[in-house]
């Protein structure tokens, strides 16, 4: 049997107050913020700027089990919004005491606008929990775009270095095929930015930055999997990116203007032969007539002549 959380109730914090209490500048609120107190289940509601979207079945099975056998250890963080709660953090473990049948949970509360709730629960969950990599970047790029913070700012919040922070944003440039099967692959792996290819994860932060110097998302999608069929260093995928990337730029060079095409068919028709034009980016360049006789040159010559 569930044991009975720990803290105190609200009623018994605040009373009558508890309702009026929703600012920080609200009379009571010194009381209320930071205290931890037994919050009924259907008063709290999930997170809308909650980072994490995926939930491990397998550990979730276990702490459901561990809150059964010994109740909650860790309070969860709460938001309060009139007599309601938003989960700042701690959603795994208001998931597993619902399912584990308690009808209360030991919570944090404090007291924060929309904009310092997204905050929060961003630097919380980032720092506690095991997010893929996916959701991490993702997690960057909403501090920087919904909050106006600059990387800079955004590897502040968080304890890491800018570099890291470039390096997860960099992911979300990779195909949404890639960025799907990364959110696998590193379900229960950590990213080693510095790894080139040692590490027990086989696509690491050198590998993303490789792959996106690919000039192409089918030559990215290519190359990704045959990192992953042949477990390719971070130096070979460079290696693969720089031949592909000079074989485009050749390929380029190669297609000639429809200019040119069109001068060569007008030759090709004057003097009934192969014609053929070429002209570097400098403007200089050479026109091939092409033959397969004496009599064939001739001609040519005849209407050179002309």
């Amino acid at each position: 049997m569930a044991k009975r959380a720990m803290g105190k109730g609200l009623d018994a914090i605040l009373g009558d107050e508890l309702e009026k209490v929703n600012n920080v500048r609200d009379k009571g609120a010194h009381k209320l913020v930071g205290t931890v107190a037994n919050i009924s289940l259907d008063r709290i509601t999930t997170n809308p700027f909650q980072p994490r979207r995926n939930f491990n079945d397998d550990a979730l099975v276990e702490l459901i089990q561990s809150i059964s056998e010994v109740g909650i250890i860790q309070p969860i963080t709460v938001r309060k919004n009139g007599m309601n709660y938003e989960i700042i953090s701690g959603e795994r473990r208001f998931r597993a005491s619902k399912k584990a049948g308690l009808k209360e949970i030991p919570a944090y509360i404090r007291l924060a606008d929309d904009r310092q709730l997204l905050e929060l629960a961003i630097v919380e969950n980032l720092q506690r929990e095991d997010l893929d990599p996916i959701e991490i970047a993702f997690s960057c790029k909403r501090m920087m775009d919904e909050l106006g913070l600059t990387q800079e700012q955004v590897s502040k919040r968080l304890g890491k270095s800018r570099s890291t922070i470039t390096n997860f944003l960099r992911l979300l440039k990779l195909p949404a095929l890639i960025q799907a099967e990364l959110r696998e692959l590193h379900k229960n792996e950590n990213l080693d930015e510095s790894s080139q290819g040692s590490s027990s994860v086989v696509f690491t932060m050198g590998h993303a930055r490789a792959l996106l110097n690919l000039p192409s998302e089918e030559d990215q999608i290519k190359v990704y999997y045959k990192t992953l069929k042949y477990g390719l260093s971070v130096r070979k995928v460079e290696e693969l990116a720089r031949e592909l990337k000079s074989k485009e730029r050749k390929k380029e060079r190669n297609q000639k203007p429809q200019e040119l095409k069109h001068l060569e068919q007008q030759l090709k028709d004057f003097f009934h032969s192969k014609v053929s034009i070429s002209m570097g980016e400098s403007g200089k360049g050479k026109i091939q007539i092409d033959f397969t006789s004496e009599s064939e040159l001739q001609k040519i010559i005849m209407k050179l002549n002309d």
